[in-house]
């Protein structure tokens, strides 16, 4: 435990100090930090491969995040990141099985279809038109329900209908929906804890319904 709080060390002195020179002079600390969160995400796609190959096809240092800031349109975010993170996706999917950020201000375990090109999002609204019972009967059991409080609010929901539905569709809720997502929010005693890899596992398989829906959706 007391490793893992030292990630959560670093991105304190690093949110105080967000500055290259900083940086310059902590850079074995940042080292040890990343090393410590290379072996969680290790740790975390072994165990999720027990219940799919895709995360096979992973390494640890290909899926984190790096933690400079991207700044080019957005000049006022600080250079570095105050958190980790993770997401094993390739470039060519659309769906995310597994996004986790493991920070100061953000901190979360998540997955499913976020900001999709228009191309994806027909797909999704297409099935859900056709199958929305079904992707209702996901987001509304219990189980779900109770674990993520329903699916993540999208601020970029349409407040009329989507083009070619009408406003009285059985199903005008769900396409209205621009990103389709489902999240945890995570705490520092959850993260440092030994179980976090469990808690991660038990993330991953409630949220896989949706995440398959979706993948069947834009196949």
């Amino acid at each position: 435990m007391v490793e893992k709080e030292y990630i959560f060390t670093f991105l304190r002195d690093l949110s105080q100090n967000n500055s290259k020179d900083w940086m310059d002079d902590n850079r074995e600390r940042y080292h040890k930090a990343k090393e410590r969160w290379l072996y969680e995400v290790s740790e975390i796609l072994n165990r999720l491969s027990e219940h799919d190959s895709y995360f096979q096809s992973f390494n640890a240092k290909d899926v984190i995040m790096r933690i400079n800031n991207k700044r080019q349109f957005h000049q006022n975010r600080p250079l570095y990141k105050d958190y980790f993170g993770c997401a094993p996706t390739r470039k060519k999917d659309a769906v995310s099985k597994l996004h986790i950020a493991a920070g100061l201000s953000w901190s979360f375990i998540g997955g499913g279809l976020w900001r999709p090109d228009s191309k994806n999002l027909n797909k999704v609204r297409k099935a859900i038109a056709e199958n929305g019972d079904e992707l209702i009967e996901i987001v509304e059991d219990s189980d779900f329900r109770n674990f993520f409080g329903g699916l993540a609010e999208d601020p970029d929901k349409l407040k009329t209908s989507p083009q070619n539905y009408k406003n009285d569709h059985k199903y005008i809720d769900l396409l209205r929906y621009k990103s389709i997502t489902a999240q945890i929010n995570l705490t520092q005693k959850i993260v440092i804890s030994d179980g976090f890899t469990d808690f991660v596992e038990e993330t991953y398989l409630k949220l896989r319904p949706l995440t398959d829906f979706l993948e069947k959706a834009v196949a």
